[in-house]
């Protein structure tokens, strides 16, 4: 049997452990070229309803976290649901890996002519509602759930135990309802003041403040327009009561405080649940998932005015301050 001389047999030895190294990292470039190769074979079409700004915002977060190396194709409705359709149909017979709906118009267009490629939606109020629930469809939740609503009132108002809220009973009824049990487990109080036209705002408003130690104000297009914030806002400052409201302007025109989600933010989660789709991940979440960082806003004025002391550790937790 051949074999190879002393020398010869300590060199490959010594030799061993470098190769063995440069074999390790060719492998594991191999890899990398082989999934940048896949991710720049990959595309992501993007249907808006419109070209708003907020919907930009959105759409720039969800690239920031979107794998690296696809190509975007991007369509816009301008508001049309019958060019939506058309354009959805466009996509469908494209090499496009993934859909993503920005507004409700894009997502029911898609929903319509998009059936075999994953549907990611984003910046819709209440996608169940609208019955985005098709099978190759999923997305990102535009409100903070109710749950976690109460549980940051709670940390803030540790004493309060009745909530107000106005609603339109053909608009926001399920968003009540949906709301009451999850308020006893908070062990709050919550009772709704039904408001079907803004005429009937001061009353309601009247009868909710002389009854409810704090308002909370959800989306409802009835009860709160230009005209009627400033004036539940107002009068709840006059009648002593703390206001919780869904956006940092709230805060700023005289809330005590205001949950909201960034527009970015959204878009960057629905950009990480992209990447688990396009890995691989299935069946697709049945419910739209919520984002994980929200914006707390407070008003120190406000807060004084009310005599509310704002504890210093939940500095931590305030985004902005008025």
């Amino acid at each position: 049997m051949f074999t190879l001389p002393r020398r010869s047999r300590e060199k490959t030895r010594a030799c061993s452990p470098r190769l063995r190294l440069t074999f390790l990292v060719f492998i594991a470039l191999l890899y990398v070229f082989s999934d940048l190769a896949q991710a720049a074979g990959t595309e992501i079409a993007i249907l808006k309803s419109s070209d708003l700004k907020a919907y930009s915002e959105a759409i720039e977060g969800f690239k920031a976290t979107a794998p690296s190396g696809v190509t975007f194709d991007e369509y816009d409705l301008r508001g049309d649901v019958e060019r939506g359709k058309q354009l959805a149909r466009k996509i469908r017979a494209s090499d496009s890996s993934l859909v993503v709906a920005v507004g409700l118009k894009a997502a029911l267009a898609a929903k319509l002519e998009i059936v075999d490629t994953p549907i990611l939606y984003m910046m819709i109020l209440d996608p169940l509602k609208h019955h985005l629930t098709a099978a190759n469809m999923t997305g990102v939740l535009l409100e903070i759930p109710t749950d976690r609503q109460f549980k940051v009132i709670r940390t803030f108002l540790p004493s309060l135990r009745r909530i107000g809220m106005l609603y339109d009973p053909n608009k926001t009824t399920t968003k009540l309802k949906e709301a009451e049990p999850r308020a006893v487990l908070h062990e709050f109080q919550l009772r709704g003041f039904p408001v079907e036209n803004e005429k009937e705002v001061p009353q309601q408003l009247r009868a909710l403040l002389s009854e409810s130690e704090a308002l909370w104000l959800v989306p409802d297009s009835t009860v709160l327009t230009d005209e009627s914030i400033r004036f539940i806002l107002e009068s709840a400052l006059t009648k002593q009561i703390p206001v919780v409201g869904f956006s940092s302007e709230f805060t700023r025109l005289g809330a005590l405080l205001s949950l909201s989600i960034d527009y970015g933010e959204i878009g960057r989660e629905t950009g990480l649940l992209a990447k688990r789709i396009l890995n691989g991940e299935l069946p697709l979440p049945l419910k739209p998932v919520s984002v994980k960082r929200i914006k707390i806003t407070v008003n120190q004025k406000t807060a004084r005015y009310l005599g509310i002391m704002i504890p210093k550790d939940l500095d931590s937790m305030i985004d902005e301050t008025f």
